[in-house]
């Protein structure tokens, strides 16, 4: 609040000086009025400031009392050069604004190259505060786990979630593949979770690289740029981010060291959705991707059916289950057979009696459940 008011008294100030002033020839209110936009101009550009980095300043302040220096030079050759007039007053100044502006953005560009910590403990705290950040990869968000992580308070700092990596992250959900489109749908899901999670402050960056056409390379750039750390499960990027120099946190490394999520022995339901390399074997996905490899699911693909753990393989680039069908404990009735064991079973329990023959014609069966008739009185001929 305080910082607002400032603002506006800051403005106020400049509006009335322009007022009684009259700078450039102009009546009194449009000068208010004039004054009032370059107020609001200098505020926009304190408060584009605020979100640079210290090393960034300290590059642009360089670069544009470098470029004066330069401009000041030139304007010595103009000087000397081109007579007294208009001209010679418009390429002196035209020259000083192209060299503070080119010194200004160079300068900023290329502040990311200086070394603070060689100037002992003056800016130690940038320093350690830029490393506080975590760049999420798209894998790591579809994965899940990093919401949990997050809420059990393992994670500081501020989490980024660069721009590209969202619209990589719609284009899965936007897929026509089933399984894509599932697994991006999660991802956003994901990142609503992570957002509402009080403990951390989330950070959607706009800052892209178009020279880096790859997602990874971007993300390698990105925390060059932010000096912070990759969250990730991509074994490719995890190794090629190392070589660069950048540190990476790798969800998978972590669960490494933990209990897996499921156990030996444990039963879980899956849907089968494709055949397996070996034989008689059927692959399945969690939501989060994991494959699940299933022996003796050839059978019943396109079915959910109740699995038992037999193993998890667990590796840095990724995780994989490995689980048993028994067809015993769960058999697939065939179609149009359900009613064959009652007929039999009513055929044991209701036998079919014999009649024996009469004047040589034998009775005819009576249907099940209608008693037959009985062998003594009349004979079968109907005669009385």
């Amino acid at each position: 609040m305080d910082l607002v008011i400032i603002r506006l008294v800051f403005v106020i100030v400049i509006a009335l000086a322009c007022y009684v002033l009259k700078p450039f020839g102009l009546q009194a209110m449009p000068a208010a009025g004039l004054g009032m936009a370059i107020g609001a101009a200098v505020i926009l550009f304190e408060m584009r400031l605020r979100n640079a980095s210290l090393k960034r300043l300290i590059g642009a302040v360089i670069g544009s009392i470098t470029g004066i220096f330069g401009a000041y030079l030139f304007s010595l050759v103009i000087r000397n050069s081109i007579g007294p007039g208009p001209t010679q007053s418009f390429l002196q100044l035209f020259v000083m604004m192209v060299m503070a502006y080119v010194g200004l953005v160079i300068g900023a560009g290329k502040g990311d190259l200086l070394n603070l910590a060689a100037l002992g403990g003056l800016f130690g705290g940038e320093k350690q505060t830029r490393k506080s950040f975590k760049i999420l990869d798209t894998s790591v968000i579809i994965d899940g786990r990093i919401a949990d992580i997050a809420e059990t308070g393992f994670l500081d700092g501020t989490i980024v979630i660069p721009q590209f990596v969202l619209r990589e992250l719609q284009l899965v959900a936007d897929s026509a593949d089933s399984l894509k489109r599932n697994r991006g749908r999660r991802g956003l899901d994901i990142l609503q979770r992570v957002q509402k999670l009080t403990s951390l402050h989330v950070q959607i960056v706009e800052d892209d690289f178009p020279a880096v056409r790859e997602v990874d390379l971007k993300l390698i750039e990105l925390a060059k740029l932010y000096e912070g750390k990759i969250v990730t499960n991509d074994f490719n990027l995890n190794k090629v981010a190392q070589l660069q120099g950048v540190d990476v946190l790798n969800i998978n490394e972590l669960a490494n060291s933990l209990k897996p999520i499921v156990l030996p022995g444990e039963l879980m339901r899956v849907f089968i959705l494709k055949e397996g390399k070996e034989y008689n074997q059927g692959v399945a996905y969690l939501d989060d991707g994991t494959m699940v490899v299933v022996d003796n699911a050839r059978k019943v693909i396109g079915k959910t059916i109740e699995i038992s753990v037999t193993s998890v393989l667990q590796t840095t680039a990724g995780k994989m289950i490995f689980g048993k069908f028994d067809e015993r404990a769960a058999p697939a009735p065939r179609p149009g057979t359900e009613t064959r064991p009652e007929r039999q079973d009513l055929r044991k329990n209701n036998p079919q009696p014999s009649f024996p023959a009469t004047n040589g014609t034998a009775n005819p069966p009576s249907s099940p459940g209608i008693p037959a008739a009985s062998s003594s009185g009349t004979g079968g001929t109907g005669s009385e």
